[in-house]
């Protein structure tokens, strides 16, 4: 029965007074607001937006965040793990990887039949893969199921009944999948040469229909022309250009549009990641003072524009709450640096591994041939148990063999007589050396300085490396070679990444100390009203929350008995 006017109107007044209007908060059971996205540039460093702040123009650009939400100007990892894989399971679950599992790309497993082989992050031959093209192996597909931990989507989906809907995006499948989590509706990524999006059984058998029409539209052949690449690989040649992000963004519009996310007809949130792969596939080449990388974030300033706007016109950005991360930062590259004074050197790795192999044979004197060093995927350096086992070394024995033969290496390496390259004046390469060297089993037991290092490498421990050190060689000195740029240490290069909050909940400015990517999830969940991930570690940032009214108190009549 409806209220007659005067009525109606005096009983919002009274609510009003009685301060019970409706609720401000966000809350993702009445779906407020209507869409959250965690929005993740891989290998961006956390000092980009403010060193090229001048160049952003765009009000829903980069701007979004810096001037119209909240701007965390010094937010660093606390782990040293800084990896795609590692880093996006902590982005969605809120943990490091003693909390998520996830420890790095890919890692040296064995198998149900006994052999070793190399594993990535999210293959799972339990599964195969949907949407590829023609002639395209399916087998193995990919799930979340080394992702020991719940992500804040899948929070979402337990908290709302099902009714949230969760998807994730990336070129990466790792980024896209361990971002979104185990609940999520699907996780899609691209085939590596043709561009095409795909998925896997774990979601599904068949791609959606409008993610089928993406695929056979006119998108793959436009980012092509406009990366000025007519063939070769589209996740080298097309995703090292502005055309690559701009076409991971159209994708994410194409899914919000197809599933209608933001219009949940059961009244709940939905959740999308979206990683954006293309700064990490250039970051890679031409590191982080190159201008080519400088004009990609110029040129996603526009993109990023005309994605927002779209959300505008489509939900209303008063709908939309986004984080803005990244899954870890980079090193400057070796030539460059060393050009303006600063000692970084690229370590080419394999001599290293080598002499660790001939070491370790030379101390052991195994009776029949045996590899003792299965591979480096750095930071972590995996041996196999087997050979060991079968002599009756044990873990510990082994591992403090390996760590002593990687110390012997550089000890021993001859003293560099020559300039090092790009330097002034008559500057030699500083020595090479390890930062640390710790084994699984001082991890796995806590054997570690009680330091921020310390703390750093338990975080970094997961029982999938098995029988492995973890090492950091001296700061500014990592693998590779000296004309491109990499990740992977626990030094703060590698560990800053931006952390940047947009939405109604959030009081726009620039905020400054200490902050972490694990906050994120805590702080979406406690705006959604949901339970944080299962083993979340991050603060709830309430310094950039805005207030909400108090809850008036339940008259004692109306109290339970």
């Amino acid at each position: 029965m409806r209220l007659p006017h005067r009525l109606a109107a005096f009983a919002l007044s009274a609510a009003l007074v009685l301060g019970t209007s409706p609720r401000l908060h966000a809350d993702a059971y009445n779906g407020t607001p209507k869409l959250v996205i965690i929005l993740v540039f891989d290998q961006m460093r956390g000092d980009y937006l403010d060193r090229f702040r001048a160049d952003f123009h765009a009000k829903n650009g980069w701007n979004l965040f810096l001037k119209q939400g909240a701007h965390y100007t010094d937010c660093y990892f606390d782990y040293a793990n800084l990896v795609t894989a590692a880093g996006h399971s902590t982005i969605g679950t809120g943990s490091y990887t003693d909390g998520h599992g996830v420890p790095l790309n890919q890692w040296w497993q064995q198998d149900r039949d006994g052999k070793l082989h190399e594993v990535t992050s999210v293959e799972d031959d339990r599964y195969t893969l949907v949407g590829p093209p023609a002639g395209t192996v399916l087998s193995p597909g990919a799930s979340p199921k080394n992702l020991g931990a719940s992500t804040v989507g899948d929070e979402l989906v337990l908290a709302t009944g099902g009714k949230a809907r969760v998807y994730g995006i990336s070129f990466k499948d790792r980024a896209s999948i361990l971002a979104s989590g185990h609940a999520s509706r699907a996780a899609f990524w691209t085939d590596h040469d043709s561009g095409m999006w795909e998925t896997s059984t774990y979601w599904t058998n068949t791609l959606p229909a409008w993610a089928t029409a993406f695929n056979n539209g006119p998108r793959i052949a436009q980012a092509r022309q406009q990366a000025n690449v007519p063939k070769g690989a589209f996740y080298e040649n097309v995703g090292r250009t502005p055309a690559s992000v701009s076409y991971q963004l159209d994708f994410a519009r194409a899914l919000i549009e197809g599933e209608q996310l933001g219009h949940n007809p059961d009244g709940a949130t939905d959740l999308i990641t979206l990683s954006i792969s293309s700064t990490d596939i250039l970051g890679h080449g031409v590191g982080p003072d190159g201008p080519e990388l400088r004009a990609m974030i110029d040129a996603a300033d526009g993109q990023l524009d005309a994605f927002f706007t779209f959300l505008d016109k489509s939900i209303g950005l008063q709908n939309v709450a986004v984080a803005l991360t990244a899954d870890h930062g980079v090193a400057p590259i070796a030539a460059f640096a060393n050009g303006v004074g600063m000692p970084v050197r690229s370590i080419p790795t394999r001599p290293m591994l080598d002499s660790v192999e001939q070491q370790l044979q030379a101390r052991f004197k195994p009776s029949t041939k045996v590899k003792y060093v299965l591979g480096a995927e750095y930071p972590w350096l995996q041996i196999d148990p087997a050979p060991f086992t079968a002599q009756g070394i044990s873990e510990a024995d082994a591992e403090t063999a390996t760590v002593d033969a990687i110390q012997t290496y550089f000890a021993l390496l001859p003293i560099d007589t020559k300039q090092a390259k790009g330097a002034p004046g008559e500057r030699l390469p500083e020595p090479l050396h390890t930062k640390f060297a710790y084994t699984a089993t001082q991890l796995r037991t806590g054997a570690v300085p009680a330091t921020d290092e310390g703390r750093r490498e338990l975080h970094s421990y997961s029982p999938l490396v098995r029988w492995a050190v973890h090492l950091n060689f001296a700061a500014y000195q990592y693998p590779g070679g000296d004309n491109g740029a990499t990740h992977y240490s626990g030094f703060s290069y590698d560990r800053h990444v931006p952390l940047d909050f947009f939405g109604a909940a959030f009081k726009p400015g620039t905020y400054h100390g200490l902050v972490q990517p694990v906050d994120i999830a805590a702080t979406l969940a406690s705006i959604l009203r949901i339970n944080q991930p299962s083993n979340s570690v991050g603060t709830v940032r309430t310094e950039s929350m805005k207030p909400e009214p108090a809850t008036p108190a339940t008259p004692l009549h109306r109290q339970a008995r």
